[in-house]
């Protein structure tokens, strides 16, 4: 309820019960008082004379009402009512019943005035309460909420008449701002998918119209969110000393979750065995004495976070392996040569340490990148590389160590350094040995080849026009035959024709001879006989051949 004409400067004056000027006019004079419940008010009758025969006071119109207090009678019923000067009525205690219209009464000398005051009683605001859900509260009243859930805000007052509830948020370390203001007893907001931007002090304000009077209420709002995955465990060897680092990490969640190592159930940050124990932010480190690690035992790290109370807690384990070694046992190099020793961690948890030593001349010296050692490792495989080979230094038995606080592994291999062979030497003695295999094969195909030799080997022909003959066709071969056939017969009838005729002298093979050149025609003759008997065996003994590889070819 708002007084017309008031600005709230002059409710505020009011409050701290300031009269205000009267107003004149036809029916008297009227006046707005405002006092605040619990506390004490003085109601002026104005314009009373001194020499005024009664004053009398009404809670609301003269002739409608009894006399509230009059100062001819006694005191009144409410002991909270009282005159100052004979004409002021004091009210203590207000009530927000005792507001209203009063009217004051003057009789002098039967003239009748009255004046009129307006009391406004102002309550509140009072018990301005915040509340937040869904959300729970730490021990110091901290009030946390889950950034995946859709967070209600509402504030109560009470306060007469109804307050003015304004809403205002300031982030940490940032100056306040407000963003919402209602009229009335309460409000109500909703605000989702929170964010750590979101975090800060909540405050509402209820204020009262006419007294002015305002109250604040303020809660702390911190927005939490759990990790997302589990927990990830592993296990290390300490950089000083072989003692055992147990790590467990589980990150993504505000705020940090508490992580806790145990041992068959039991909490290994209370045992004897834990040299060290240390915790930054999402991880969770101890440190153990080796003394007691033994191959195969398992450790569990158990995460919790306090958004997930009352839920299962997520755990993950590391069981510890004592090293386990393979390499090739035997390695050989030339001299001068270069040579690489293999080994490989097949299991060990935590990972082992690799290095290298010579079993003969320093059996425990480690051996150091250098010169003509070159040590490397990718992952779980570590390389010897030995430069120059040398018979002397570097032949012999080399070892493999692993170590890791559960264990120690040792695997040697054995380094045979021999002089090169001459590659040159060994080559010519085969390419020698294959050209004598090839010479003799030959000889022997020559030898026992009938297509290749005549009376042993064709070669020893050299007349080149049988080896042209042989490529020809059969029927070529049977028309030679028959020109050759009527050729000789052609030189017998002429030889039988001139002995008919008594001619000696002009027999001969086609053609007219002496007797001078009888006995050359006939050493010819036999000559040509016995060349064509010859061509004609070759002929036998080839054409069975020829026709067997004409047969193959076509087959194929």
């Amino acid at each position: 309820m708002r007084v017309p004409g008031w600005s709230p400067a002059a409710l505020l004056l009011a409050a701290c019960l300031w009269r205000l000027p009267p107003g004149r006019g036809a029916a008297g004079t009227e006046e707005v008082i405002i006092g605040e419940a619990g506390k004490s008010v003085v109601l002026v009758c104005r314009n009373v004379s001194e020499r005024a025969d009664e004053v009398d006071w009404f809670h609301g119109d003269p002739g409608a009402v009894p006399p509230l207090f009059s100062s001819n009678a006694t005191l009144p019923e409410d002991a909270r009512l009282s005159l100052v000067d004979n004409s002021s009525l004091h009210i203590s205690a207000l009530r927000p019943q005792d507001g209203g219209n009063y009217t004051c009464k003057e009789v002098l000398n039967e003239t009748v005035r009255e004046h009129r005051v307006q009391l406004l009683v102002a309550s509140g605001p009072s018990n301005v309460i915040v509340s937040i859900s869904p959300a729970a509260e730490l021990p110091n009243g901290t009030a946390y909420v889950d950034k995946r859930d859709a967070v209600m805000f509402s504030c109560t007052s009470n306060s007469h008449p109804e307050p003015t509830i304004g809403w205002t948020f300031q982030p940490p370390s940032s100056a306040p701002e407000t963003f919402t203001e209602v009229n009335g007893t309460s409000t109500v907001y909703t605000l989702q998918n929170l964010s750590l931007r979101f975090q800060g002090n909540y405050s509402c304000t209820a204020r009262n119209p006419l007294s002015g009077r305002s109250q604040t209420s303020t809660k702390e709002l911190l927005v939490y969110y759990p990790p997302p995955s589990v927990p990830r465990c592993w296990a290390q060897t300490a950089q000083v000393g072989l003692m055992l680092q147990l790590f467990c990490n589980w990150p993504g969640g505000y705020p940090h979750p508490v992580l806790q190592w145990t041992e068959e159930g039991r909490d290994l940050e209370n045992s004897s065995w834990v040299v060290n124990a240390t915790g930054t932010g999402d991880t969770h480190v101890e440190t153990l004495s080796s003394s007691r690690l033994l191959h195969g035992k398992e450790f569990k790290c158990v995460g919790s976070h306090i958004l997930k109370q009352g839920k299962a807690e997520p755990t993950c384990t590391v069981q510890i392996k004592a090293p386990s070694l393979a390499t090739e046992p035997l390695k050989t190099c030339f001299v001068g040569g270069t040579v690489s020793l293999t080994c490989q961690v097949m299991e060990s948890n935590p990972p082992a340490r690799i290095s290298w030593l010579r079993n003969v001349s320093q059996p425990e010296v480690e051996i150091q990148p250098g010169g003509r050692y070159l040590v490397t490792q990718e992952g779980s495989v570590s390389n010897l590389t030995i430069q120059n080979c040398s018979h002397d230094a570097d032949e012999g038995y080399y070892v493999c160590k692993a170590e890791n606080p559960a264990g120690l592994k040792e695997v040697y291999v054995s380094l045979t350094v021999k002089k090169p062979v001459n590659i040159v030497g060994v080559v010519g003695a085969v390419v020698v040995l294959l050209l004598l295999g090839v010479l003799v094969i030959s000889g022997i195909i020559l030898y026992y080849n009938p297509l290749l030799c005549r009376k042993g080997s064709i070669f020893r022909n050299q007349d080149s026009d049988d080896v042209f003959v042989l490529v020809d066709s059969d029927g070529e071969g049977e028309e030679e035959e028959r020109e050759e056939e009527e050729a000789t017969g052609n030189s017998n009838v002429h030889r039988v024709t001139a002995l008919v005729n008594g001619n000696s002298t002009q027999a001969g093979y086609g053609y007219h001879f002496t007797e001078s050149d009888s006995s050359e025609l006939h050493s010819e003759l036999s000559t040509e006989e016995v060349e064509r008997e010859e061509r004609l065996t070759t002929q036998r003994q080839i054409l069975p051949f020829l026709a067997e590889m004409d047969g193959t070819v076509g087959g194929s």
